[in-house]
C-alpha cells in the first residue's frame, strides 16, 4: 500500500426530512447566496423546503448553473458575492451546481485572473464557505475538493482541486432523488461506477481494504442501478445509490492507490466540443481503454472479472474480454449508450479530440503515464 494522508472534513446529514437541518448547519448570522440550476427544484418542492429553512437568514439566490457550468456563467456569480459580501453558499442540485459553487467560492477570493485557477493550475489561498444539498447522486462532489468547469468560448473543459472548497456539510436525502428524469437516474448510477473504476482499475499494490471497498461499491452499482430505473420510488434503492455515489469519490478508497483518470480527462474533451453529457463521455471511452490498456491492467482486470462478474474462465484472455464485455454490457442496459457512432460522432472526430488533449496538456494519462496521444487515439478509434 502506497503512502497517503487522509481528511474528510464535510459532515454528510443522510435521510429522509433532512432539509430540515439546513437551519442548524448553516453558521449563524450568515449572508447566503443559494445557487441551483434550471429550475426543476421549484417543481419537486425542494426549492420550498430550502425557502423554509432559509428563514431567519439574509439570502439571494443566483440560478441558470448549466449541466455543464460554464466559467461565463460562475464569474457573474462571483461578482454578485463580492459585491454584496455573501459569506456563505448553498448549492442545491446535482454535481454541476456544486461544482459551479466551489468554483465560485474559489474566485470571488482570488486576486488575479480566475481562469487561472483552471487554466494554469493557480494556488487558491482563500475561499468562500459553503454547504450542499444534494439532489442528484453521481459525482461525489457533494463531500470532495474537486470541481470541473467548462469554458464555451474556447471549447475548454478543465478541473481543479483544493482542500478549500470541501463542503462544509452536505444533506442527502433520497426521497428528493425520485422525480429525476431516468436519463439523469441512469447516468449518476455510470458516473459513480468509473469514479470507482478510475481508482481500482490499474494495478495491485496489496491494498485489499481499498480492492474490497471498491468491489462492494461496484457490485451494490450493478445490482441497484437497474432498480433505479425499474423502481423509481423505491426509497432503499435510491438511498443505496446515493450512499454509493458519496462513497465512491469521497477520497477514502483511493487512500494508498495508484489512480488512473484517463477516461475523465478523455471523456471531458467529448464533452466540451460535443457536448455529451459527462457520464455519457465515461461510458463511451472506458470499455475501450480497459481493451486498449489490457496489458498493463491485466492483473487487475483478472481480479475486477472474477470478483466482481463472478467470472471463472480457465483462459485468461476470454476472462478479460468478458469483464470488458460485461462493463459495456451494464452501461448499455442503463440506457446509456457505449459508442461515438451512437450520438452522431463521426471517426474525423478522432483528430479533433486528440488535438484538444494536447492543447490542453493531456499528454502523459493514467496511473503509469503512458498514455499519450498517440495510445489516446487507438482508445477514440476503439470507441467509434
Amino acid at each position: 500500500m502506497l503512502n497517503f494522508s487522509y481528511q474528510n472534513p464535510t459532515r454528510i446529514v443522510f435521510g429522509k426530512d433532512q432539509l430540515a437541518q439546513l437551519t442548524k448547519l448553516i453558521p449563524p448570522g450568515s449572508k447566503v447566496l443559494l445557487t441551483y440550476g434550471g429550475g426543476s427544484i421549484k417543481h419537486n418542492g425542494v426549492y420550498q423546503q430550502v425557502v423554509n429553512a432559509l428563514e431567519g437568514f439574509d439570502w439571494q439566490e443566483f440560478s441558470g448553473i448549466e449541466p455543464n457550468p460554464s466559467f461565463e456563467t460562475l464569474m457573474r456569480a462571483a461578482d454578485l458575492v463580492r459585491r454584496e459580501k455573501i459569506d456563505f453558499l448553498l448549492p442545491v442540485g446535482g454535481g454541476s451546481v456544486i461544482d459551479g459553487t466551489k468554483f465560485i467560492a474559489a474566485a470571488a477570493m482570488f486576486a488575479g485572473d480566475a481562469w487561472d485557477i483552471l487554466a494554469k493550475g493557480a494556488k487558491i489561498s482563500a475561499a468562500i464557505p459553503l454547504g450542499c444539498v444534494l439532489t442528484l447522486p453521481a459525482t461525489g462532489t457533494e463531500s470532495n475538493g474537486n470541481s470541473v468547469v467548462t469554458r464555451y468560448e474556447t471549447q475548454q473543459k478543465l478541473a481543479f482541486s483544493s482542500a478549500l472548497v470541501y463542503p462544509q456539510f452536505a444533506i442527502l436525502d433520497p426521497t428528493v432523488t425520485f422525480s429525476l428524469p431516468p436519463k439523469q437516474a441512469a447516468n449518476g448510477v455510470v458516473d459513480a461506477f468509473v469514479h470507482v473504476m478510475e481508482q481500482y482499475m490499474t494495478y495491485p499494490v496489496n491494498a485489499p481494504v481499498q480492492d474490497r471497498f471498491a468491489e462492494g461499491l461496484l457490485h451494490t452499482l450493478i445490482e441497484e442501478g437497474p432498480k433505479v430505473l425499474n423502481q423509481p420510488d423505491n426509497y432503499d434503492v435510491r438511498a443505496n445509490v446515493m450512499w454509493a455515489a458519496t462513497m465512491a469519490l469521497n477520497g477514502l478508497i483511493g487512500q494508498g492507490v495508484p489512480q488512473d483518470w484517463a477516461t475523465h480527462m478523455i471523456g471531458h474533451e467529448i464533452t466540451a466540443l460535443f457536448g455529451l453529457d459527462h457520464a455519457q463521455t465515461l461510458a463511451i471511452v472506458l470499455p475501450s481503454l480497459l481493451q486498449q490498456q489490457r496489458g498493463p491492467k491485466r492483473d487487475k482486470l483478472l481480479q475486477y472479472g472474477r470478483r466482481v462478474w463472478q467470472l471463472q474462465h480457465q483462459d485468461e484472455e476470454r476472462l478479460i474480454d468478458d469483464a470488458i464485455n460485461h462493463t459495456r454490457a451494464f452501461f448499455e442496459q442503463m440506457g446509456v449508450p457505449t459508442r461515438l457512432a451512437d450520438y452522431g460522432i463521426k471517426a474525423d472526430a478522432v483528430d479533433k479530440l486528440v488535438a484538444a488533449l494536447q492543447a490542453n496538456g493531456m499528454v502523459k494519462l493514467g496511473e503509469h503515464g503512458d498514455i499519450n496521444l498517440d495510445v489516446s487515439r487507438q482508445i477514440l478509434q476503439r470507441a467509434v
